[in-house]
C-alpha cells in the first residue's frame, strides 16, 4: 500500500515567520514552487503561497513591488491552522484531503516536525505510476457479468498472449448485472488481445492506444 512518504517531497524550502514576503516572492521564483511552510524552531506554524503574495504585491517590476513586499511580514499574510498527514498515512487519504479541503498542498509533519510535503503535482505523478502510464502502452475495456472469477478469467485470456498488466481498474458498466474491467496493457497493439476477449464472448467496448503519437500514427 503507497503511503504518503513514498511520493512526497523531502527537500523542503521553509521560511521563518518574520522574514519578508518579498523573501517569501524571491524563494517561490528561484525555486519554481507555490508554497512555502512557515517555520518556527523546527515545527511548523504556518503556509504562504503564491496567490497570498499576489494578493499584497503591487503591479509586478513597478518601483514600488520591492518596497510593499519588503516591509511585509510572513506572519501577517501567512495562512494558520494547516491540514496535515503524517509519513505513514496512506495516499488514499491524502488525496482525499487535499480533494475534500479544495487545496494543493499538504504539510507532512511528524512528532511534530515538518518532515516533508505533498501537494497535487506530486498526486498526480503518483497517478501515473499507479496506472502505468509512464511508457508506451494502451488501455481495453471490457465488459462483464457482475459474477466472481470474471477478473481471472479475463486475465487469463491476455496471460495466453503473453502480455504484460500494467494496471487494472473495475467500473459500474451500462447495465445494472455488469461491470466494466479497465486494463492497461504493455502493448501498443491492443487488437489482438481485443479479439481474443471478443472470442471468447466477452464485450470489449473499447480499445485505446496510451499516447498522441500512436493516435496519430493510427490516422495515417
Amino acid at each position: 500500500m503507497l503511503r504518503v512518504r513514498d511520493a512526497m517531497t523531502r527537500e523542503v524550502v521553509t521560511l521563518g515567520p518574520e522574514e519578508s514576503a518579498a523573501r517569501a516572492l524571491g524563494l517561490c521564483r528561484v525555486h519554481n514552487i507555490r508554497h512555502l511552510p512557515i517555520v518556527e524552531k523546527g515545527r511548523i506554524v504556518g503556509l504562504i503561497s503564491d496567490r497570498d503574495l499576489r494578493d499584497v504585491s503591487p503591479p509586478r517590476n513597478t518601483a514600488d513591488e520591492e518596497n510593499t513586499l519588503g516591509w511585509v511580514r510572513v506572519r501577517d499574510i501567512m495562512s494558520t491552522g494547516l491540514t496535515t498527514v503524517h509519513p505513514l498515512d496512506t495516499i488514499e487519504h491524502a488525496a482525499r484531503q487535499l480533494s475534500d479541503r479544495k487545496i494543493h498542498c499538504l504539510p507532512v509533519v511528524a512528532e511534530g516536525e515538518l518532515v516533508g510535503m505533498i501537494t497535487s503535482s506530486d498526486m498526480m505523478h503518483t497517478l501515473i505510476e499507479l496506472v502505468g502510464a509512464h511508457g508506451p502502452g494502451s488501455w481495453v475495456e471490457v465488459e462483464v457479468p457482475n459474477e466472481a472469477g470474471m477478473l481471472a478469467e479475463v486475465t487469463d485470456i491476455i496471460r495466453d498472449r503473453h502480455v504484460n498488466i500494467a494496471s487494472v481498474f473495475l467500473a459500474p458498466a451500462s447495465r445494472a448485472t455488469y461491470r466494466t474491467i479497465v486494463l492497461r496493457l504493455e502493448t501498443t497493439d491492443p487488437s489482438g488481445i481485443a479479439g481474443s476477449l471478443a472470442a471468447a464472448g466477452y464485450s470489449v467496448t473499447s480499445t485505446e492506444p496510451s499516447g498522441p503519437t500512436e493516435r496519430h500514427l493510427e490516422r495515417r
